[in-house]
């Protein structure tokens, strides 16, 4: 009996230990990327029939959304004209064309948001295999399928016409890609190109983008399965092609973000590009719905992302019971309701609806220095904000004490600790008699946590610094869904370093 009584005090003594451990985020005034927001692709086959079902879109996308997501990806079928079905495609509850991704699109930019298009494959005339398929089946003759030479000057013309059938039916798209995954031979629609294959068709050819008819759009490089920085180096380091693309991408399966990903972005922010990660599935076709610590998971994806350098993070499909919202199938139920937001989207929500427009500073701590991948950080300022992510994937909870560059008079707590809908975003006033630099903070076990702090007027940050990586963007403005603008605009609210202007 003696012996139990002591097991149970010491156990007793170590929770109380654990239950009051202290850690310490130093927050500086030196700047990394501008953040342009965060999103989702409605290209698949849970939206059917294929993408016009905007439910999804309507639960997800603006500020009156729950969850404030503001880019959305969606496909480029392989057409010459919108109102063209493919014939060969019998899936997806079809019309598997252009007009598919037009309803969500038009409520997407409705509401403000950011759409861009990816071509899986271009027409299949245009192919050294004559489909839209990769190729790579039996069925298919394992014929690599990749875009003909003589075809080269037909691609960005082909291009042209989408977006022209896109602003006909009421939608300025705001940005193409070159090619989904052009590195992964596939048995559905794709081609193939090599990183060579990829700069001669952006360098001899991508000046054919009618940027004058279709003013502002802007051209994303092809986004390699696993974000191989060969795809954007290679670009990047061609000055006529690097003048040609605005936004490298890639996607990071099998390669965690601070690997490739942190690599290409690296490069591309010395030219001050911007970096989006443009597909990923966390927890991907699971048998079950994500459990806690698989949402934590996916919020340090995210944040790695960030800490990466990535301007945008667009996840992969919006509606599948590991993603945004619920698609019904009983083998998921209960939780997964049709057409209900999922604890994935709360978590998202987290980014997506406080840091579009912000600009990312450095701490003394991140995934990479510190308690380790247990526990991550990072910050950003936006207009006369602070904003600081904590994840704690591990059992135990801590006072954080945050050292800021400037003083701050309020803030609020954004906590997430379970997939219960009450345990979803809480938010709660911090505690602020008078401005100070040093804020003491609860950082529960196994949570995720967004510190929401609001500048004292009479400090504010009056210069960022730029030093560690040489980010091209001082003095740029951008609109307040992140999206660069060529001047200074005349009337309404911008962005310039990080802070928000009202044009006068």
């Amino acid at each position: 009996m003696k012996k139990v009584l002591t097991a149970i005090i010491l156990l007793a003594v170590t929770a109380t230990v654990r239950a009051n451990l202290r850690s310490t985020l130093v927050v500086y005034n030196t700047s990394y990327q501008h953040i342009t927001g965060f999103g989702a692709a409605c290209c698949d086959g849970a939206m059917c029939p294929y993408g016009t079902d905007t439910n999804p879109v309507r639960l997800l996308y603006g500020p009156q959304s729950k969850i404030g997501l503001n880019i959305m990806r969606m496909e480029i079928s392989p057409n010459f004209e919108g109102d063209i079905i493919i014939p060969e495609w019998g899936g997806w509850d079809s019309p598997y064309d252009w007009n598919g991704s037009l309803p969500s699109a038009k409520v997407v930019k409705e509401r403000g948001g950011i759409v861009f298009g990816t071509p899986w494959s271009p027409p299949g005339d245009y192919k050294t295999n004559g489909t839209s398929k990769g190729g790579n089946s039996e069925e298919q003759g394992y014929q690599r399928g990749e875009l003909r030479t003589d075809c080269y000057d037909k691609f960005f013309p082909w291009l042209n016409t989408f977006l022209g059938w896109m602003h006909d039916h009421g939608v300025d798209v705001d940005a193409v890609t070159v090619q989904n995954e052009p590195d992964w031979w596939v048995d559905y629609s794709g081609c193939l190109y090599t990183p060579d294959q990829q700069l001669n068709l952006v360098k001899n050819y991508a000046h054919m983008l009618d940027r004058e008819k279709f003013p502002g759009v802007r051209l994303i490089s092809a986004e390699p399965l696993g974000y191989d920085p060969q795809y954007s180096n290679v670009l990047l380091n061609d000055a006529v092609a690097r003048d040609q693309i605005d936004i490298i991408a890639g996607h990071i399966y099998g390669y965690p973000p601070l690997g490739n990903l942190k690599s290409a972005a690296t490069l591309a922010a010395e030219y001050g590009k911007e970096v989006w990660m443009t597909e990923h599935s966390c927890t991907d076709n699971i048998d079950h719905l994500p459990n806690w610590h698989e949402q934590l998971i996916f919020a340090e994806e995210v944040n790695e992302c960030l800490l990466a350098g990535c301007t945008g993070y667009i996840y992969w499909y919006m509606r599948a019971h590991w993603a945004f919202v619920g698609t019904g199938e009983a083998q998921y139920n209960p939780g997964n309701t049709k057409n209900k937001l999922l604890p994935r989207a709360f978590v998202m929500s987290h980014f997506s609806k406080n840091l579009p427009g912000s600009t990312r500073v450095k701490t003394s701590r991140d995934k990479t220095s510190g308690e380790g991948a247990a526990v991550e950080y990072s910050a950003f300022v936006k207009g006369d904000s602070i904003i600081v992510m904590a994840i704690d994937t591990s059992a135990t909870a801590y006072d954080l004490t945050l050292k800021l560059p400037v003083e701050v008079k309020s803030g609020t707590h954004w906590l997430s600790t379970g997939n219960e809908t009450a345990n979803l975003c809480q938010k709660n006033a911090i505690a602020i008699d008078e401005p100070t630099k040093t804020v003491v903070v609860e950082m529960p076990a196994r949570s995720l946590n967004t510190y929401i702090f609001i500048i004292d007027s009479s400090t504010g940050i009056n210069a960022v610094k730029s030093e560690e990586l040489k980010v091209k963007s001082e003095g740029q403005c951008y609109d307040l869904n992140g999206r660069r603008l060529k001047a200074k605009p005349k009337s309404g609210f911008y962005v310039r370093d990080g802070k928000v202007y009202r044009a006068q």
